[in-house]
């Protein structure tokens, strides 16, 4: 288990890797749109800001959402509620909303660091339901390490794509594939299914069907198939951001072994949406 005091140097890191694109930013660059459906760069840092805002208990601001709003990618009311709250900083410069996220963060960080062990084990939402503030953190590295990629991408400043942050957030990634493998496609037991990723975010993942699938800590040699692409590709599949159909015409991702089962696996790599 990671440690708490690992946890909170996570979350310091990913939110100061953020901001620290942000200052390299102009104010057109803020406003430009992201993989994030409706969202600008700046909509993707005014998101990770709303959700420690809460954190902190400070109220969300009483704003109305404009009828003409596009909300198609809505799909319950805390995502409703998130839209709320970036909607509500759209008339702002991308430097005012980016000293709200250090101002936010920066209080979240020194409430973190001043917490005992009772206050990270105190119950708490995540995503996943009823737990703890130390069963939070881990979705708040991976949820801001996300984000700032979609800002980053978007404005062509990659970085923080070889942090122990980063291979956190692809661990986590890796770790959704018996999901996908064994409950999304469903192959017959005794499959197994590669995933190797070159650079960036270079790794490898393995998978088993015995009854139910599971990760493998070494790999195969000779697996039912084995999905090859680069781990950012991987990544932007698996949280919603590319069309797999899309990438799979480009050539972007090859498979070894039956790439139709390849194929079925690559569209149902996203766990996000």
């Amino acid at each position: 288990m990671t440690s708490d005091e690992t946890l909170v140097a996570h979350l310091d890191h990913v939110w100061a890797s953020i901001a620290d694109v942000g200052r390299t930013l102009r104010e057109p660059e803020w406003k430009t749109p992201t993989e994030v459906p409706g969202w600008t760069v700046q909509d993707n840092l005014v998101h990770i800001t709303a959700l420690e805002w809460r954190l902190l208990d400070r109220p969300d601001p009483a704003h109305t959402l404009p009828d003409d709003l596009d909300l198609a990618h809505v799909q319950n009311d805390f995502g409703r509620s998130n839209e709320v709250f970036v909607d509500s900083r759209r008339d702002r410069r991308g430097a005012e909303a980016l000293a709200e996220f250090e101002e936010v963060t920066a209080a979240r960080s020194a409430a973190l660091h001043a917490a005992s062990p009772d206050d990270f084990g105190a119950p708490s939402w995540t995503p996943m339901g009823d737990g703890t503030v130390r069963d939070l953190l881990p979705f708040r590295i991976f949820d801001a390490w996300v984000h700032e990629q979609d800002m980053r991408r978007a404005v062509t400043r990659p970085g923080d794509l070889d942090s122990a942050v980063a291979r956190t957030a692809m661990d986590r990634i890796g770790a959704t594939l018996p999901f996908v493998v064994g409950k999304k496609v469903a192959p017959p037991d005794g499959t197994t299914v590669v995933v190797e990723l070159g650079e960036p975010l270079a790794g490898r993942h393995a998978v088993v069907v015995e009854g139910r699938a599971r990760l493998l800590s070494d790999a195969p040699a000779d697996p039912t198939v084995r999905i090859r692409t680069d781990g950012e590709t991987f990544a932007r599949l698996a949280c919603g951001r590319l069309d797999p159909l899309v990438v799979l015409a480009a050539g972007d991702v090859r498979f070894d072994g039956d790439a139709a089962l390849g194929r079925r696996v690559v569209e149902s790599l996203n766990f996000l949406f």
